[in-house]
């Protein structure tokens, strides 16, 4: 007779404590929906400006003053309802506010468009002369700047407003593929040799994918992939419409490239972001096979599997942590930031920032959601493994750096370039890791360490630069007009898994299958920027180390500084220069030297 796992929880079911609290956002669901009313009535009055922007500075001031206060508002409402639908997407009334809420998002977007129309409409010489004339001015100074590079791109008023209204339409293939996995995409359960019947998610599967347990790793992948199966053409087909739109959009605004409008936004360079893909795709890839064949050899394994890439290396040692001893060992490591970064952390951990719990219906991996005006909000689930601890410290690092932000910027100057976005989490997760290394003098802990440290590389310097290059390989095939259908996709991402791990790793067919399991393929060109931050962290935090606080008061200045300086500048801040790949390099050097020690600490 087959055994079974406990099963997944209900939300309704799971504890309080282990979920966030909403409230700060609205006390309620009726609450919101007033909220929502009131947004619809306020719009009417900002409207009211179209037409007068350019006969004042005091008008155009009072006018972006307005609009600054609609999106912070717009952005409480969206944020409750995107919460509630990501903790549990079966719930109907989850799903129809979240539709309710973008709708209401693409209904904003295309009333206040006619704002950057107007000041386009003007010259840059009366605009400077605005900026003299009204202070107030002042911090949209780099708004103003960047919406005035972004002139040539821009289409007619009344395009403009049209595409926006089109926003919800625009959004719809990542609304598709999110609504799908978490409320459509069922997977068989499957029996190990024991006789245990276990259930499958895609949060389990996480978890499955690191078992010491071959013959669950391998099943879990097994049934996992069989799934994905089912879908790829349906999830291709929804892929392929993002890719498509960003197609058209990049010709209707006269850009070379996706690649070109894309990092356009970023404020990245090309070189930049192909340094980024070619040195790390180049310069670890060999690194990294060194890494799985040790992984084989100590394993004892005929071959290494793509499902095997993920296992311990040392399976009798993996130590557990609870929620509360994470977090006091997370500010313990970060004590080093300074007492206002401590307390923003200390706040996070004990005020329910944070959801952790696991049911069904609940949005897979990890994430923050940093609401202007509100405390950030972060998703993930936790299975007291100490990997959750550096998890964590991930997503903290996020709502600190928003936190910081929002104290010292403006909403219009809060958010910087995605390029910069991965550097204040991974940073977060290099201090745990040398905390965690100073504290300890038990050499099998340090190994452990250095595997968790590798982990986070793995995920950022490998997994996202893999989905990046997918990306880059991907848009250059749809812009020649070639069809993005699931046999490409699959085929490309196969060929450029084997072109990186060689004959270390056995690839099989469901390997190119991967694609599906993550949402960045819809927001743009983001995973490469993951290993652009953790890049800047891991040179920031080695000055750190060095320097101590003046290397800890140049970064929390880069943190502080928000969106008003551009991505390589907020670096610079930090005193990293990523305008050429020297630090990219190097990182991928130190990556290196932590497998150096790893194959020392098994011989």
């Amino acid at each position: 007779m087959n055994k079974l796992q406990s099963k997944t929880l209900a939300r309704k079911d799971v504890s309080v404590e282990e979920t966030w609290d909403l409230t700060e956002l609205f006390p309620c669901e009726k609450a919101w929906k007033k909220e929502l009313d009131a947004i619809a009535l306020d719009l009417e009055k900002l409207v009211e400006y179209k037409g007068s922007l350019g006969s004042s500075a005091i008008n155009l001031l009072q006018c972006l003053l307005e609009r600054d206060s609609l999106e912070e508002r717009v952005a409480r409402v969206m944020t409750y309802a995107s919460l509630n639908q990501s903790a549990d997407g079966t719930d109907p009334a989850n799903q129809a506010n979240d539709a309710i809420a973008a709708s209401v998002y693409a209904t904003v977007r295309s009333s206040v468009s006619f704002i950057d129309s107007e000041v386009l409409a003007l010259s840059e010489e009366k605009v400077g002369l605005f900026l003299e004339q009204e202070s107030g001015l002042k911090d949209y100074t780099k708004m103003l700047s960047d919406l005035f590079e972004d002139k040539a791109h821009m289409l007619s008023p009344e395009t403009e407003q049209v595409l926006a209204a089109y926003s919800e339409i625009h959004e719809s293939p990542y609304m598709i593929y999110q609504r799908s996995k978490t409320s459509d995409m069922s997977f068989s359960s499957f029996t190990t040799e024991d006789g245990t019947l276990h259930p499958l998610t895609f949060n389990l599967y996480a978890k499955y994918e690191e078992s010491p347990d071959t013959d669950i790793r391998r099943k879990a992948y097994d049934a996992f992939i069989e799934t994905l199966d089912r879908y790829k053409n349906t999830y291709a087909g929804t892929l392929a419409t993002e890719v498509k739109k960003q197609v058209v959009e990049a010709k209707l605004r006269k850009y070379e490239s996706v690649t070109e409008m894309l990092l356009f936004e970023q404020q990245v360079t090309k070189e930049m972001y192909h340094n980024q893909l070619d040195t790390i795709l180049t310069e670890l890839a060999p690194h990294m096979r060194r890494y799985a064949r040790l992984k084989k050899s100590v394993l004892g394994l005929d071959q290494l599997c793509y499902s095997d890439l993920k296992a311990p290396l040392d399976a009798d040692y993996n130590p557990e942590i609870s929620y509360d001893e994470a977090a006091e060992l997370v500010l313990e490591a970060l004590k080093i930031m300074g007492p206002e970064y401590a307390e923003i952390m200390r706040q996070g951990l004990e005020n329910r920032w944070v959801d952790r719990a696991d049911n069904l219906g609940k949005r897979s991996g990890a994430f923050c959601s940093s609401p202007y005006g509100a405390h950030p909000y972060i998703m993930m689930t936790w299975n007291n493994s100490m990997r959750n601890a550096f998890t964590l410290a991930h997503e903290l690092g996020h709502a600190g750096h928003f936190v910081l932000a929002g104290r010292n910027q403006s909403i219009s100057n809060t958010r910087p370039s995605r390029y910069f976005i991965e550097a204040p989490s991974t940073m977060n997760e290099m201090l745990l890791s040398k905390h965690i290394l100073e504290k300890s003098d038990n050499d099998r802990m340090r190994r452990w360490v250095i595997l968790q440290s590798l982990g986070t590389y793995y995920h950022n310097f490998v997994t996202h630069i893999l989905e990046g290059e997918l990306q880059r390989r991907v848009y250059a095939l749809a812009e020649k007009g070639t069809p993005i259908t699931a046999k490409l996709l699959c085929e490309q991402n196969l060929d450029l898994l084997a072109a990186f791990w060689g004959d270390s790793v056995e690839l099989d067919e469901g390997a190119g299958l991967t694609w599906m399991r993550q949402p960045h393929y819809y927001m743009g060109l983001y995973p490469y920027t993951y290993s652009a931050g953790l890049t800047a962290s891991t040179a920031a935090s080695l000055m750190i180390q060095e320097e101590g606080q003046p290397a800890v008061d140049r970064w929390l200045s880069a943190l502080k500084a928000g969106g008003t300086l551009k991505p390589i500048d907020l670096m610079r801040l930090g005193n990293v220069d990523m305008s050429t790949s020297e630090p990219i390099s190097k990182a991928v050097a130190y990556v290196g030297s932590l497998i150096d020690e790893l194959e020392k600490s098994f011989t």
